[in-house]
């Protein structure tokens, strides 16, 4: 069988209808991604705001993200060099709340849908050749990419050996992390740093500060 070329691939992708009927919006895939980019950034799935403004951490996630990668948007949406593929690429819809004084209450957003990355990962990232650095976003993606059941916690403390696989684990920057962030101080102090300058030299935008 021939090798797949990227350009149809990516459009099967932003076309893919395989679980529309499961979506509580309209189907609409959301990532970027180039042969060339450099840095990988495997997410969850699209939030609300994200999906309707139609791409990837378009929201406040994303806002921390790039403060802790020290990217400005500029550079974070340049698909040359910052491929975002998520483990769902629609947003999944919300959870909410079962009981207590927050019942029917918006919780959080559902898990990915698990289709996207059963059918297009393997495939898209077999075109994305140059990657040299992946950040793993949050457990979904952790479970899936770095074969370990530990806690993201566990998995954010073996910085120094992801690193040397090429990976990164990372809690997901959504504020509903604020608590996490609180309880885990040392993640500000011994694991951004040493991010920050990984990204600045991989990607050759020292200083240009984040926006």
């Amino acid at each position: 069988m021939d090798k797949e070329s990227f350009s149809p691939l990516h459009s099967a992708i932003l076309s893919c209808q395989i679980c529309a009927a499961a979506l509580p919006l309209s189907s609409k895939p959301i990532l970027q991604a180039h042969p060339d980019a450099r840095l990988l950034i495997v997410g969850q799935a699209p939030g609300r705001k994200a999906h309707d403004a139609g791409r990837p951490f378009d929201d406040a996630s994303g806002d921390r993200l790039r403060e802790w990668l020290g990217l400005n948007k500029s550079d974070f949406y340049d698909a040359k060099h910052v491929a975002i593929v998520p483990m769902g690429f629609c947003f999944p819809g919300n959870s909410f709340f079962k009981s207590g004084a927050k019942k029917d209450m918006i919780s959080g957003d559902l898990p990915p849908r698990p289709e996207c990355a059963a059918t297009w990962h393997e495939r898209l990232l077999s075109q994305l050749t140059q990657i040299e650095l992946t950040i793993v976003l949050g457990s979904h993606a952790q479970a899936y990419y770095m074969n370990h059941s530990s806690t993201v916690t566990e998995q954010v403390k073996r910085w120094a050996y992801w690193l040397e696989q090429g990976k990164l684990a990372l809690p997901h920057p959504s504020p509903r992390n604020n608590r996490w962030l609180k309880q885990n101080p040392w993640f500000e102090v011994e694991v951004l740093p040493i991010l920050k300058d990984k990204i600045s030299s991989l990607l050759n935008v020292t200083n240009r500060g984040v926006v």
